[in-house]
This record gives structure tokens, C-alpha cells and sequence, in this order.
């Protein structure tokens, strides 16, 4: 069971990778667009880091850290409502809002420190 927890968590680690890696081709690219790479990373994030912090495999007298997966949960929704958005107003004026673009990123940073300093 512990294997498999180690793929989930290398699968969760991969749609951080993908988010990440798309924003910054983004931002230093010069385009600072929201793609379609962007949302597949955060959905692949999304449904590993749900099945990471359900309590299968997990050996007896281990506790969970509920207020830090609370946390990025808070986060995650968050960026994903800055890509929603983003991707809205692309479409609409053909550009995201650079508050919006650079939040993405900054965001993404912050809850991998969160799950690497907490």
C-alpha cells in the first residue's frame, strides 16, 4: 500500500510540475497566457493531493496535518479560480490581467513551500 501511495504522490508532484512548467514558459516567454497544460496540471494536482490526504495505507498512529491540507486546499481553489478567470477574460479581451497571470505562479510557489516547509 505504501507503493502506491509513493505513485499518487509522484503523480501529484507531475501536475505541479505541468502547472508550473506551463506558467513559467508563460512568463518567460512573454506571452503570459493561460494554456491548456495549465489547467490539466491543476487537475492532475488536484485529484492526487485529494487521494494523497485520504487515510488509505497510512500505518496505525499517524495523524494527519489537517490544517495544512485545509490550507492548500484554500490555495488550489484559489489558483484554479485565477485560471478560470484568466482563461474568461483571454477569451473575452485576449489577455489575462497580470495580477491574475503573476498570482498563478506565485500561488503554485506558495503551496509547494507549503507542503515542503510545513
Amino acid at each position: 500500500m505504501e507503493t502506491l501511495r509513493h505513485i499518487v504522490l509522484f503523480i501529484h508532484l507531475i501536475g505541479f510540475a505541468l502547472l508550473f512548467g506551463a506558467w513559467a514558459v508563460q512568463a518567460f516567454g512573454g506571452k503570459h497566457e493561460v494554456t491548456r497544460l495549465m489547467q490539466i496540471g491543476i487537475s492532475i494536482a488536484a485529484v492526487a493531493g485529494l487521494a494523497l490526504a485520504a487515510p488509505w495505507g497510512v500505518p496505525e498512529g499517524v495523524e494527519f496535518n489537517y490544517a495544512k491540507i485545509g490550507t492548500k486546499l484554500v490555495v488550489l481553489l484559489v489558483i484554479g479560480a485565477f485560471l478560470g478567470i484568466g482563461q474568461a477574460r483571454q477569451k473575452k479581451s485576449g489577455a489575462v490581467p497580470p495580477v491574475l497571470f503573476w498570482g498563478i505562479g506565485v500561488l503554485t510557489l506558495v503551496n509547494a513551500g507549503i507542503a515542503v516547509l510545513w
